[in-house]
C-alpha cells in the first residue's frame, strides 16, 4: 500500500516529499464480515471501532491493534447505520429489518428493540444520550419518517412525517440524520441532494439547502460540530458551515463519493468511493479506482491516495487522535491504516500568488505560537 503524492499544484508543491517517492504504510486487514461494509465509526475516545455490514452482525474492534472484541447478534437484515454514545456504554443500530436496537457495549446484550414501519436508514444519539432519532424509508402507504425516542421507551415520543416532494410528487428518502449542538435541531440529508433542519419539538422544517445534484450518501461532522462534509453520488464532496448551512468548499472527483471525513488534527479531508458496485466485476481495481483520496480542506487540492481495496469504499472513519483511519468497502474488508511519521510531522505550505511579475514562493505555515503573538 502506498500513498501516491501528486507532484504539481497551481500555487504550491507539497515540500515534505520528493517527487516520485512512495510512503509505505502497512494496514491491518480486519476480516470479520461476510458481506459488503456499510458503516465504520470510532467511539468518542477513539479506542473502539464499530463496523456494520450487510451480513446482519455489527462488530466492535480495538482501535489500536484491530483485535475483534465482540459482535452484536439479533438483527435479521442489513445494518445501515450505527452510533455509539459519548461514554461508550451503549450502541444503537439501524437495520433493514424495520427495527433499531439498543445494545450494551460491554456485554453485547440487546437491551431494547424499537420497531418501525419501514427499513431504518439512520440513527443518531442526542446530546446527553437520553434521546435518539431515527430515519426510516417509506413503506407501502406510509411515508418516510423521522422518529424521536426516549431511551427507556420502545414507542416514539415524537414523529415527523416526510411527505412527497411538492414539485415532482415523488417520494424523497432520507439518507442520514444528525443532532445539532444542544439538540436545537435535527439535520437530515436526502437522496435528492437536499439538506434540511427540523425542530425536534414542533417537527417544523426550519431550513432547506440543495447541497448536491444527486443523492447524499454520507455526512460527517468535525468534533466541535462547527463544520460538516457531505459525500454525494454527483462525484463531489462539499464542506458546509454547521451554523447557517453556508457552502464553503467543493472537492471534485471523477467517481461517486460514498463517504468523506474531516481530520481532527490536520486541515485534510479524506474521501472514499469508486465505481458503481453493480459493474465492479467487469473491471479491474485500477480502473475502478477503489482508493482513499486525500484533499486539503482549504485549498481543495488532492495531494495523495491510499490504495488497497478491491471494491468501492463505502465507509470511512478517522480516529479522533488523527493517527489512524479505517476504511470499509464492497469487498467485505475493513482496512485499519496507521499514518507514518512523515505524514504526522508534515506541515502544509501556504500558497502565495506572484505579485508584479515576481516568482511564486512557497512558504510553510508558521507555528501556532507565532500566530498568537
Amino acid at each position: 500500500v502506498a500513498v501516491v503524492v501528486a507532484a504539481a499544484s497551481n500555487y504550491y508543491i507539497y515540500s515534505y516529499l520528493v517527487l516520485n517517492t512512495h510512503i509505505t504504510m502497512r494496514p491491518i486487514l480486519l476480516k470479520g464480515h461476510e458481506r459488503s461494509i456499510t458503516c465504520v465509526k470510532y467511539n468518542y475516545d477513539g479506542d473502539l471501532l464499530f463496523t456494520a455490514s450487510k451480513d446482519h452482525v455489527p462488530s466492535v474492534w480495538r482501535g489500536e491493534d484491530g483485535e475483534r472484541l465482540g459482535t452484536f447478534n439479533g438483527h435479521k437484515g442489513t445494518i445501515w447505520d450505527l452510533d455509539c454514545n459519548r461514554f461508550s456504554t451503549h450502541l444503537l443500530t439501524a437495520s433493514a429489518d424495520a427495527s433499531a436496537k439498543l445494545w450494551s457495549c460491554q456485554t453485547g446484550e440487546c437491551l431494547r428493540t424499537f420497531t418501525h414501519r419501514g427499513p431504518v436508514r439512520g440513527v443518531a444519539w442526542a446530546d446527553g444520550s437520553k434521546q435518539f432519532a431515527t430515519i426510516s424509508d417509506p413503506f407501502v402507504e406510509h411515508n418516510a419518517k423521522i422518529s424521536i425516542y426516549d431511551v427507556d421507551n420502545e414507542h416514539p415520543c415524537f414523529e415527523i412525517d416526510l411527505p412527497k416532494d411538492h414539485t415532482t410528487s415523488k417520494r424523497v428518502n432520507p439518507t442520514n440524520v444528525v443532532w445539532m449542538p444542544l439538540n436545537e435541531y435535527i439535520l437530515v440529508t436526502f437522496d435528492n441532494g437536499a439538506i434540511r433542519l427540523y425542530d425536534p419539538q414542533t417537527g417544523n422544517e426550519e431550513e432547506e439547502v440543495m447541497g448536491h445534484e444527486k443523492k447524499i450518501n454520507r455526512i460527517s461532522f468535525n468534533r466541535e460540530k462547527t463544520l460538516f462534509v457531505t459525500a454525494s453520488s454527483d462525484n463531489t464532496a462539499k464542506l458546509f458551515d454547521a451554523v447557517d448551512l453556508k457552502h464553503f468548499k467543493t472537492y471534485k472527483t471523477d467517481r461517486p463519493v460514498n463517504d468523506a471525513v474531516i481530520s481532527e488534527t490536520k486541515d485534510h479531508i479524506l474521501i472514499g468511493g469508486g465505481q458503481d458496485a453493480m459493474s465492479v466485476t467487469t473491471t479491474s481495481g485500477k480502473v475502478g479506482k477503489f482508493d482513499t483520496r486525500f484533499f486539503h480542506l482549504v485549498y481543495e487540492e488532492e495531494f495523495g491516495t491510499v490504495k488497497g481495496h478491491f471494491g468501492p469504499i463505502n465507509a470511512l472513519a478517522i480516529n479522533p487522535n488523527g493517527r489512524s483511519y479505517a476504511s470499509g468497502a464492497e469487498d467485505g474488508y475493513i482496512r485499519l491504516h496507521f499514518f507514518d511519521k512523515s505524514y504526522l510531522d508534515m506541515k502544509d505550505p501556504v500558497p502565495e500568488e506572484a505579485i508584479d511579475g515576481e516568482e511564486e514562493e512557497k512558504g510553510e505555515m508558521p507555528p501556532i505560537e507565532e500566530e498568537k503573538q
